[in-house]
């Protein structure tokens, strides 16, 4: 009877269906979760700030959250930015790997200065050196690239002559924060672990769903029922549905991610999303990921 059930499959569907959740849930909608979570949260960014920094600040009336409204370019804004013990923390939500985060914050970076230096009591111009707080700039990644649980990005590594000292440095933090990754920062920030078990709940129910709504629905409903971010979702869930509406009109990052899928090679990413699709409809129908790549074998002979 399995057997029966399994060739009513089709393997091209299968991959159709893949084609169509590759960028599902889209990156609009976890951002948007993210800042929901933590965006106007000083309690929720203190236990963040405390888990990521191993520290036990209690008070968050210490924290002053200073997030710019709107950076230089449309959807390059700045996702969360407060203020903590002479630290200025600039936390980035990424879905894709982006080797240019260090010029990003060191733009943010100048904003916010700027706004902090106009409102100090000394002038920038005079004999009185202006206290600035100390940057902390920290991405928080959860796309479905494989990256380390955590490295580095420097400003440096863009520069055009590294024979020369430079007279700048912006060093970044990544995080990865897809769900496995990252245990202590999970086991300290409790928001933060049911964020990443919710990005991955999204993820399974849009490969069985070809309609984007109706899988996000499916995920919320999931998540509600079982206490991940419930409070969050019932009170946004309009809110969260309605930026899968949303259309992203930066065409030069479009273009750029198209360039660059073309330069790694269409091959090698639909093997990847091949055997991914396989472990779906494995754990789907109970058979081994091996049963289910030979059917599609068999198929396409």
């Amino acid at each position: 009877m399995v057997k029966k059930k399994v060739m009513t499959f089709s393997w091209n569907h299968f991959m159709e269906r893949l084609k169509i959740s590759v960028f599902r849930p889209k990156r609009q909608v976890k951002d948007i979760v993210f800042r929901l979570i933590f965006g106007n949260n000083k309690e929720a960014l203190l236990q963040l700030y405390n888990a990521l920094n191993k520290t036990k600040y209690t008070n968050p009336n210490e924290l002053r959250i200073v997030t710019l409204d709107n950076a230089i370019y449309i959807s390059m804004k700045n996702n969360l930015a407060f203020l903590l013990v002479g630290t200025i923390n600039m936390y980035e939500h990424q879905s894709t790997v982006n080797p240019n985060m260090p010029v990003r914050f060191m733009i943010y970076l100048a904003q916010e200065y700027q706004m902090l230096v106009e409102s100090a009591s000394s002038s920038l111009y005079g004999n009185k050196l202006i206290p600035l707080p100390t940057p902390q700039c920290v991405v928080f990644y959860n796309g479905t690239e494989e990256t380390p649980d955590e490295y580095e990005l420097r400003l440096s590594s863009a520069f055009c002559n590294q024979d020369v000292e430079p007279a700048a440095e912006v060093i970044v933090r990544v995080v990865n924060i897809n769900y496995g990754h990252n245990e202590y920062l999970m086991q300290g920030c409790e928001l933060m672990s049911q964020y990443a078990e919710f990005v991955e709940i999204t993820r399974k129910y849009a490969l069985l769903y070809d309609d984007r709504e109706e899988a996000m629905n499916a995920a919320i409903d999931y998540c509600i029922a079982h206490g991940i971010l419930e409070d969050v979702l019932r009170k946004h869930r309009s809110q969260i549905l309605g930026s899968l509406l949303e259309d992203f009109d930066e065409k030069k990052y479009a273009k750029t991610l198209r360039e660059e899928g073309r330069e790694e090679g269409r091959e090698e990413g639909w093997k990847a999303g091949r055997q991914e699709m396989a472990e779906a409809i494995a754990r789907q129908l109970h058979l081994s990921v091996e049963e289910v790549l030979k059917m599609g074998a068999d198929e396409n002979t």
